[in-house]
Parts: C-alpha cells; sequence; structure tokens
C-alpha cells in the first residue's frame, strides 16, 4: 500500500469511525465504543472484499454482512452510507430518532442494506449460520458447471458478549460440523463488555473452542493493520471446507483519551468535550460534524463502481445460464422473490372421518410430504426429535458434507447427504434452530420449518420473536401439546405455552383440532409470507371430524368459526375450545343438546387471525348478546377471558402438570366433558 494509500485510507476508516460518533452524540445516546474499534474491519470488508450493489439491495448472489453485535449499529449504517445505500446524512443526524431509518439495533424490514435484525447477543452469529446453511443449499441445487449462479458468503461481525451466549456456541458447533467454508466470522476482540473487563467472567480460550468445533481460527493482533485484517479475511475465502474466526484484537473506544479500552465507553455517548478530543487526537477536524472528505467520497464511489461492475458480470452468466438451463431460472426467482406456485394447495388431500383417529403430529407429517413434492422451497428439521415430531421430509436427502456418507445410520431421513438435502438435522439445539430458522428465512430461496416437542418452545422464544418482529415466513412445528403427554409428565407437559406465544404480536399461533384442521393451518403457515406461524399438534390420537355434520375446516382460515349448533337462531350459549379440546367440547354439546338446549361450538384455533376479522364476523362468531359462553383448553387459563367475558366459564390448567396416563389427567384436572356440561348448566340457570 502506498502512503498516499494508506492516508486515504486510514481518512476512510476514521471518516466511518467519526459519522458514527457524530450520530450518536447527536441523539444523546448510543454505543461508541464498538464504532471506534471496529472501523477498520467494517472499512477493509466492504472496500476490498463485500459482493454488494446498492441499486439492486436484494441481489440474490450478493454477500451478506450481519451485525450481530447489533449496538454498535451507527458503524453499519455510516459504512452503508458512504457505500450507496439509501442511508443520506440526514439520516445519520435522525439516529435513534422516531420514525427514522437508523434506529438504536439494525432492522432488516426498515434500512436498505440490513440483512438481520439484531441487539440480542449471540442472534446474529446463529442467523449467520442459517445464511450460510441457504447459500450452501441454493448452490447445491442450482449451481452447473460454468454458471455458478449461487456464489457468496456470510460475513459477521461479533463481539465479546456475542461469543459468551449460549446460542452463539450451539450454532457455532453445528457451523463446525456442517462445513460452512463460506461463514467468515469477524471477532471484535477487546476485552470489555458492557459491566466491565471480560476476565470478570469469561476467560476461556476462544481459539481453542471454536478449533475445537472446527472452525479455522485467524488472529489479527492489532485491530488497525488494514493490511492484516484484508489477508485474514482473504484466508477465510481461501478456506472451503471450514468455518472461519478472525479474532481481531481491537482496543474498544479507540483514539479516546480518557474513555479508550474501558466500559465507559460501550453504551453512552463520549460527550461533546470527549468527542472533540477523540477527533484532535485522530487528526479529525474537531470542529466539524458528519464531515465526509472529498477524497473518501470518490474513494468510497470507486468502491462502489467495481461492486456494480461485479453485479452486471454476474448478469450477463444469469442470462447464459437462463439460455443453457431454461428448467431452472422460473423456480429460482420464484424462491427467491418469495413466491408460491399458483395452485399449490391443491396437493393437500383431505381426510375421511371414516379414517382411524390420528395424532395432528403424523396428519401434519403427511401434508408435509405432499407439500414438498410441489414446494422444492420447504426445507428444515428438528432438534433430534424427527422420530417423535414428525418434522420432516421422506426421502428428500439429508443437508450433510458432500463427503459425507450416510450408511445405515439410525435416524436419517433417507435419500443423498450432501448439501442438496433439505432434512437438517439440528441436534439438540432449539435455541440455534430458531435462530438459525430466521437466517434461512432471511437470506431468501428457502421456506424454513424447525420441529421439536411444545415445552421446547421456551428455548426458542428470542429467535421466535425476531422472527415476527423482521416479518418473516417460518413454519415452527411443535408437538406433545398440553398435559396430553402423559407419563412423562410436568417437565414435558406445556401449560403456559400457548399463552406465552399467543402474547407475541405477528406470530400466528394454531392449534388444530383434527386432521383436515392441519391442512388448513399448513395453508395458512406456508401463506402468511410476512409472518412466521406456530403450527401445535397433539401427540394423542383425535378422531377425524365427520363434515358433513360439522362445517368445513376452510372456517380456521379466519381463526375461529362455529363448527355446530344444535338449533338455528341465536344459541343459548357456546363453548369455545381448541385442539383436542374440541372433541370435549361437541361430546357436552351433544348432551346438552338432548335437553332442548342450544348450544354453540366454536373451533378456535388462532386467536390472532380471529382478531383480524372484521367486527361483523367475530359478533357473528359470539354474538355479544349470548353472555353464557365457557372456554375449554388443557393449558393456562389465562387470557381466556377476552373471549368468554368476566361472567364465562375457563376450564384449563392453573398450574402444573403431573406424571399419570393422559387419560387420567384430564380427569384428575378437571378438563372433562362432564365439566364443560356442568359449566354450561350453572350459567344458564344462575348457578343453580
Amino acid at each position: 500500500m502506498s502512503e498516499i494509500d494508506k492516508d486515504l485510507a486510514e481518512s476512510s476508516v476514521n471518516t466511518i469511525r467519526f459519522l458514527a460518533a457524530d450520530a450518536i452524540q447527536k441523539a444523546k445516546s448510543g454505543h461508541p465504543g464498538l464504532p471506534l474499534g471496529a472501523a477498520p474491519m467494517a472499512y477493509v470488508l466492504w472496500s476490498r472484499h463485500m459482493k454488494f450493489n446498492p441499486e439492486d439491495p436484494d441481489w440474490a448472489d450478493r454477500d451478506r454482512f450481519v451485525l450481530s453485535a447489533g449496538h454498535g449499529s451507527a458503524l453499519l449504517y455510516s459504512i452503508l452510507h458512504l457505500t450507496g445505500y439509501e442511508i443520506s446524512i440526514d439520516d445519520l443526524k435522525r439516529f435513534r430518532q422516531t420514525g427514522s431509518k437508523t434506529p438504536g439495533h439494525p432492522e432488516n424490514f426498515l434500512t436498505p442494506g440490513v440483512e438481520a435484525t439484531t441487539g440480542p447477543l449471540g442472534q446474529g452469529f446463529a442467523n449467520a449460520v442459517g445464511m450460510a446453511i441457504a447459500e450452501a443449499h441454493l448452490a447445491a441445487v442450482y449451481n452447473r458447471p460454468g454458471h455458478e449462479i449461487v456464489d457468496h458468503h456470510t460475513y459477521v461481525l461479533a463481539g465479546d458478549g456475542d461469543l459468551m451466549e449460549g446460542v452463539c456456541y450451539e450454532a457455532a458447533s453445528l457451523a463446525g460440523h456442517l462445513k460452512l467454508g463460506k461463514l467468515i466470522v469477524l471477532y471484535d476482540d477487546n476485552s470489555i463488555s458492557l459491566a466491565g473487563t471480560t476476565n470478570l467472567a469469561f476467560t476461556e480460550d476462544v481459539k481453542r473452542r471454536f478449533e475445537a468445533q472446527g472452525w479455522q481460527v485467524l488472529t489479527v493482533h492489532d485491530g488497525n493493520d488494514l493490511d492484516a485484517i484484508d489477508d485474514a479475511i482473504a484466508a477465510g475465502k481461501a478456506e472451503t471446507l471450514k468455518p472461519t474466526l478472525i479474532c481481531v484484537r481491537t482496543v474498544i473506544g479507540y483514539g479516546s483519551p480518557h474513555k479508550a479500552g474501558s466500559y465507559q465507553s460501550h453504551g453512552a455517548p463520549l460527550g461533546e468535550e470527549e468527542l472533540a478530543a477523540t477527533k484532535d487526537a485522530l487528526g479529525w477536524p474537531k470542529d466539524k460534524n458528519f464531515y465526509v472528505p472529498e477524497d473518501v467520497r470518490e474513494h468510497m464511489n470507486a468502491v462502489v463502481e467495481k461492486r456494480k461492475a461485479t453485479h452486471s458480470d454476474w448478469m450477463d452468466l444469469y442470462c447464459y445460464y437462463v439460455l443453457k438451463h431454461s428448467d431452472l431460472p422460473e423456480e429460482f426467482v420464484r424462491r427467491t422473490t418469495g413466491d408460491l406456485p399458483d395452485g399449490w394447495e391443491d396437493c393437500l388431500s383431505d381426510f375421511s372421518p371414516d379414517d382411524a383417529p390420528i395424532a395432528t403430529r403424523v396428519a401434519s407429517e403427511r401434508a408435509m410430504q405432499e407439500i414438498g413434492k410441489v414446494l422444492p422451497e420447504l426445507f428444515g428439521g428438528s432438534a433430534d426429535l424427527n422420530p417423535s415430531v414428525f418434522a420432516r421430509l421422506k426421502d428428500m436427502g439429508d443437508f450433510q458434507p458432500p463427503r459425507t456418507k450416510p450408511g445405515n445410520i439410525q435416524g436419517a431421513v433417507g435419500g443423498v447427504w450432501d448439501y442438496s438435502g433439505r432434512n437438517l438435522h439440528f441436534g439438540v439445539r432449539e435455541h440455534a434452530m430458531g435462530s438459525i430458522a430466521v437466517g434461512l428465512a432471511l437470506h431468501g430461496g428457502i421456506l424454513p420449518f424447525t420441529g421439536t416437542f411444545f415445552i421446547f418452545s421456551d428455548y426458542m422464544r428470542p429467535p421466535m420473536r425476531l422472527a415476527a418482529l423482521s416479518g418473516k415466513r417460518i413454519v415452527f412445528v411443535f408437538s406433545h401439546d398440553s398435559i396430553g403427554v402423559g407419563e412423562d409428565g410436568p417437565t414435558h407437559q406445556p401449560v403456559e405455552q400457548l399463552m406465552n406465544l399467543r402474547a407475541v404480536p405477528n406470530l400466528n399461533v394454531i392449534r388444530p383440532a383434527d386432521a383436515n384442521e392441519v391442512n388448513e393451518a399448513w395453508k395458512i403457515a406456508l401463506s402468511s409470507k410476512e409472518r412466521p406461524t406456530a403450527l401445535v399438534f397433539s401427540r394423542q390420537k383425535l378422531p377425524i371430524l365427520n363434515r358433513e355434520k360439522y362445517l368445513s375446516a376452510e372456517g380456521l382460515q379466519k381463526g375461529a368459526y362455529v363448527l355446530w349448533q344444535s338449533s338455528d337462531g341465536i344459541p343459548n350459549a357456546i363453548i369455545i375450545g381448541t385442539g383436542s379440546e374440541v372433541h370435549i367440547a361437541l361430546e357436552a354439546a351433544e348432551k346438552l343438546a338432548e335437553e332442548k338446549i342450544n348450544i354453540r361450538v366454536v373451533s378456535m384455533p388462532c386467536w390472532s387471525l380471529f382478531d383480524e376479522q372484521p367486527e361483523e364476523y367475530r359478533r357473528q362468531i359470539l354474538p355479544p348478546e349470548v353472555r353464557a359462553r365457557v372456554a375449554v383448553e388443557a393449558g393456562s387459563r389465562l387470557g381466556w377471558e377476552r373471549y368468554v367475558g368476566l361472567d364465562g366459564v375457563i376450564i384449563g390448567m392453573d398450574g402444573f402438570g403431573a406424571s399419570a396416563p393422559a387419560n387420567e389427567l384430564s380427569t384428575k384436572f378437571g378438563i372433562t366433558a362432564n365439566a364443560v356440561y356442568s359449566s354450561v348448566k350453572a350459567l344458564l340457570t344462575g348457578g343453580e
């Protein structure tokens, strides 16, 4: 590097530093330590390695950059501004302000160029593993010799806090096993966290940990050595059989005379005097805010023009690909845009009431096989529970490193083992599974599903929330949905989980009552392009409802529907149920109907869908004048007041379950048809 180049590079780094620091100071809120220390990494990555085009931010073959240490968002906004994305100086000046596209932590749905919604530490790291898996799978499916239209890297900037989080351990372990050579993590190794130095709680050998998990680990001893960072990234790209961790030794708050190297620079603005002193220490004009030197602007514009040329070369390659492989491009484009083929729902076959009772988890498995044949983007797996949850795609291959052979390994789903396989074995890693699924969805071209017991949704709560916040279509499959789990006891019997997930905005939680409701639930889950769905299925077998007697399962599309009513007109009472308890509701209703009581049974598999219906429809299903209402669900009673009112009765759980056969537990906890019957009678007679 010549002296002129070196000076220009250092000026570019300082531009990134002080655009971020000025934004934080103006907002009087933010985290200046990371941008000041990590700016050299960002500069080298984006100016010398990243493949991107700000004019086509959704380009399918762009490199992905994930700021896992999301509190350093001002760094990301600064580099996006300098590389031509729709982030203006005014946007930087409105950092952390109402309605701006520069929020306190990155939000993928709000800011052009932001790939992932990050901030909860470790999540972005695991998201990036999902993105790298998506790249490997799509490359295996669509690339052809000489026409490698999927060929990009996933980069992460992570901090000490990220690497402390358990989800990072889980995701890193799986990434090493899968040999994700196109995943490169830049570790901002500054030995400082929010509360002090990391050696208060974090003294492990990070290098050995990642090497033990199958990673290449490189070290850059000086975080300001641009050439060393450049060489390390190049070495990471050259290693194709291992993901790479680059430990870059940095100084948090670099340049600050009094706060550099201290946790005091982590989460608060430097202050006007300290910021001016920092600029002075680094040879920056302290009387200029949001300053971009003209030569830096020209330099970064030249970088962007080179990236546009790379994008143009790819477009030429893609045109040749279209001509050579006419059967693939249409599907590739459809998948990367997230659209589904017309009429895909026709693949689902109805269940007959003459069929034997079937657990909804098994009905879901059948639906998945039918869907998988028409939607090649359906991809995912379970946390070591595919023989129990049945979230799998039979004979559609296992996603494994290509040279791995299945042999007679038990538990394999079947078919070829390589990156084209569609079944991802997550291992016992529920937290990483959820976060990786978010990364798969964020990457595009993949419609991810996960599977585990419903009780373990607790381990997955953070990524499920971020999936909802990010507006990403993911299908979270859960089985063993209630005290119906039986003998495994209260540790495995979900009680409060339904209410917990129902509280998450933009998340559909669907608990079907029979196999045909399962089909409708899958239709909703896959059609919801900007919303994740939790499908909650039973372990125990449930009868298939006779839809000639009861109304169509298509009513599930509206969240709740009248399943059956004993007579015309306004009912005397309403029973509301979900899942297996709908059958209890129907049994009680039949008994009440024999006594000439006009009784209505409402199946309400999804609260959120019902709440989104027009008021007219909601009043039609739950007429306000009918105050005699009973809700029955084998879970927490909390929340059902919104549908039964203060005068209604809620039959459910107030505590944990117990270890016993499932049918005995229903009796023990009073979740029975007799309890429903008695409650309705008491409401209608005033308790007499």
